[in-house]
């Protein structure tokens, strides 16, 4: 039987990886992030963590093909910042940095299926040595061409796509009710219902519940109030 909308983005958002994340350490160009952000939505991550100076901060919704209404990008002023929201979700996340270092081990040695953030680095000079503190293991993207890095957002997109594999395999898109009950409903009304969520917040009022099948369960009251008929 085909999903209808409702059915389809109850799946997605059930499927959602609260415990893994991308951080982006100043990377500047905004088709990266862009980038980056669809990726991580289509893995099933719900944050995206990403450290841009104020006045700076571009990512639009005509950006990522609708991406940026689907994943939680979180915007921080430093990479301490970053840092500490991650940890804050969730305390004993691993912090992964992609470096190339005498530490360094392959990225695929990772087990992805721990709690996991991955902090990747500016386009041109590179993940910083303040982020790098934070990290408690780095990484690196086998080379055996000339080139000697990939560019961020194809690095991170191998990278979140291993760490999809790996929790696959354990199961872990299974797992439900992973994101707060009321996040859920507001993506669920928003992705489902966008004219009368537009207008509750036109209105100052919160969404109604929803059956079942998506539909919005409200009393006439709620209805005059946004001049709305059920129909």
């Amino acid at each position: 039987m085909k999903e209808n909308r409702f059915q389809r983005v109850k799946r997605i958002l059930e499927q959602r990886q609260t415990d893994l994340t991308v951080c982006l350490d100043e990377v500047h160009k905004h088709h990266n992030l862009s980038a980056i952000v669809r990726t991580a939505d289509a893995v099933g991550c719900h944050y995206v963590h990403a450290v841009w100076p104020q006045d700076q901060r571009r990512l639009t919704n005509n950006t990522s093909g609708g991406s940026k209404n689907w994943v939680d990008t979180q915007m921080h002023d430093d990479i301490d910042q970053a840092v500490s929201a991650i940890r804050e979700q969730n305390p004993g996340i691993q912090l992964l940095a992609t470096n190339l270092s005498d530490s360094a081990v392959d990225f695929r040695e990772i087990d992805y299926t721990k709690p996991t953030a991955v902090i990747v680095g500016q386009e041109r000079l590179g993940i910083s040595d303040r982020a790098l503190q934070h990290a408690d293991q780095h990484i690196v993207i086998p080379m055996a061409g000339m080139v000697q890095s990939l560019n961020v957002s194809v690095a991170a997109a191998l990278i979140l796509y291993e760490a999809q594999r790996q929790r696959e395999l354990a199961g872990m898109y299974e797992r439900k009710d992973m994101i707060d009950p009321q996040v859920k409903h507001k993506l669920l009304f928003e992705g489902c219902h966008p004219i009368i969520a537009n207008r509750c917040n036109e209105k100052g009022l919160p969404y109604p519940q929803l059956d079942e099948d998506g539909e919005i369960v409200a009393d006439e009251t709620f209805w005059n109030t946004l001049k709305f008929s059920k129909a």
